[in-house]
Parts: structure tokens; C-alpha cells; sequence
């Protein structure tokens, strides 16, 4: 998989080969358009060093990563800076996976990364609902007069789905053009995940969905490492009781951005980070 990837590391637990496994994590290090601080494409590196803090056991769900096909593919090559080209090969990455029957957990770098994992998915799902967890909004048409940015991803991705079949959770920032495009577009629950999520359930059963998760979602007092922070966010406790309520749900493939732990010396932010990605698969990779 060199065409693609290189690894310096391997995430916790994470030990099957590539022709074995059912799901494929690998990293995104780009933060070409951070709007704040730069950093999150040291992100994947540093979750990865983080997740030797942790335990593959995880006692609220009682499963355990090592019993999962997890195949860790490393970082995705990218050409430093170009933002076209890089969109284009984490686009090829990611429809390798799924080409060969897999699925994928990546972990960002900026949330720009999301869209070509999409655009990969959608083309093979029609029908998907994306569920997104953000303290931002993400609907900017354009950002400064660019259409591709971390602050228009979720518009991008908006224009690829079905009418209302973006679920957007934990929402409390953005302008009053988002709110009022969300509102007429989009499924929008502000400031919290885990009871709206709860209460939608039932709506997202048996429907192919793609999560996507800005680690900003999370207060910066539990997360001061990202590149956006944004007070009032929900707790760590939410944000890890809301990971395991996708164990319902069809979870076609999976990303988590934002993360900068580099910028938290107190490393709370990558243990964190590993702990969301651990609890997510183990509810999704049943």
C-alpha cells in the first residue's frame, strides 16, 4: 500500500494485516486551511503515541480493540501545501478501501479531509446520511472567497447528499447565513450530542451512515487541543456515551479531525482523542 500510505507507528491494538482486516484506520496530515492555529496534521502522529496511554478494554463497552480486524495503513502522502492535490489523493486512499470491501476510520488533520472520504462514499451509497459533531457549523459557502476550506466542509458535503440527510449535533458557532442554510437544509441539534442523538436513532436505523467528528465538539476544557476552541461544548463523558450509541447503527465508514494534541502539554487532548477512536470502533465494529 505504499502508492498510498507511510507508517512510523501503530495505534494500539490495532494489529491485523491489510488483507485480513475489515476496517482501515489511517491518518490525514493536512492543515493547509486552518482558519486559528495550525498544527492538526501532526495530529495523527501524536493520537497514535497517545493510544500506548490507554487500554484496548474497554469497560463500558466490554470488548476489546485486539478482537477487532483493525488493519492501521499509517499516514496518507500528501504534497505539503497543495490543497487540490491533496484532496485528490485521500480521495484515491479511501476508494482503495472501500474498493476492496473495507471500511475506514480516518483520522485528520483539518476537517477539509472529509469531503473527498465522502465524495468516495456517497458514490457507492446514494442514499447515505452523514451525522456530524462540531462545534462549528462548517456551512460557509466560502471562506474569504474560497469554496474549499475547513469552514465550508459541511456545506461541500451538504450538496453531495439528499435534502436533510446531513445530522448536524453539537453545533454553537457559525454565522447567521449557516443557521438559516442549516435550518432549511440540514438536521441541526445545538449545543449537545448525546440525548438528540439518542432521540434519532430510530430515524438512522438500517440507513448507510457516515460519521464525522471535529474534536471540537468536546469543550476545551476537556479538549484544549485543536485548532478552533470553542467554549459551552459538551463534556468527555458525552462525547464517549454518544460514541457508543452508534453500536445501532450501519456505520459505513468513519473520520475524527481536528485533533492537535502537540498544542496541550498536559496531553489529556491525545489521550482523549485515542479513547474517542477506541470506544467508536468498538461500537461500530461489531
Amino acid at each position: 500500500m505504499s502508492d498510498w500510505f507511510y507508517r512510523t507507528d501503530r495505534f494500539l491494538g490495532m494489529n491485523s494485516h491489510w488483507e485480513s482486516a475489515d476496517w482501515i484506520y489511517f491518518g490525514i496530515p493536512m492543515d493547509f486551511t486552518a482558519s486559528f492555529q495550525p498544527g492538526s496534521r501532526f495530529g495523527p502522529a501524536r493520537v497514535r503515541e497517545s493510544s500506548y496511554g490507554i487500554e484496548t478494554y474497554s469497560w463500558a463497552q466490554d470488548r476489546d480493540l485486539e478482537d477487532l480486524k483493525i488493519h492501521d495503513a499509517g499516514d496518507i502522502e500528501l504534497p505539503y501545501g497543495n490543497v487540490t492535490d491533496s484532496l485528490k489523493r485521500i480521495h484515491e486512499a479511501a476508494d482503495r478501501v472501500l474498493t476492496e470491501g473495507k471500511r475506514f476510520f480516518g483520522l485528520g488533520g483539518e476537517h477539509l479531509v472529509t469531503l473527498p472520504l465522502i465524495q468516495a462514499v456517497v458514490a457507492r451509497y446514494p442514499d447515505l446520511v452523514v451525522v456530524h459533531w462540531d462545534a462549528h457549523a462548517d456551512l460557509r459557502d466560502d471562506y474569504m472567497g474560497e469554496r474549499l476550506s475547513h469552514a465550508t466542509v459541511l456545506r461541500r458535503v451538504a450538496e453531495l447528499l439528499k435534502p436533510h440527510h446531513l445530522f448536524q449535533f453539537g453545533i454553537r458557532s457559525g454565522t447567521k447565513d449557516e443557521a438559516q442554510f442549516a435550518h432549511q437544509y440540514t438536521r441541526l441539534y445545538p449545543h449537545h450530542v448525546l440525548e438528540p442523538l439518542t432521540s434519532v436513532l430510530h430515524e438512522l436505523r438500517g440507513r448507510p451512515v457516515y460519521v464525522t467528528i471535529d474534536i471540537d465538539v468536546v469543550d476545551p476544557a476537556f479538549m484544549p487541543g485543536t485548532g478552533t476552541p470553542e467554549p459551552g461544548g459538551i463534556s468527555s463523558q458525552e462525547a464517549l456515551s454518544a460514541l457508543r450509541q452508534l453500536a445501532d447503527l450501519n456505520v459505513v465508514s468513519m473520520d475524527l479531525v481536528e485533533a492537535m494534541p502537540a498544542h496541550d502539554v498536559s496531553q489529556r487532548s491525545g489521550v482523549l482523542a485515542a479513547k474517542m477512536v477506541r470506544e467508536a470502533l468498538l461500537a461500530i465494529g461489531r
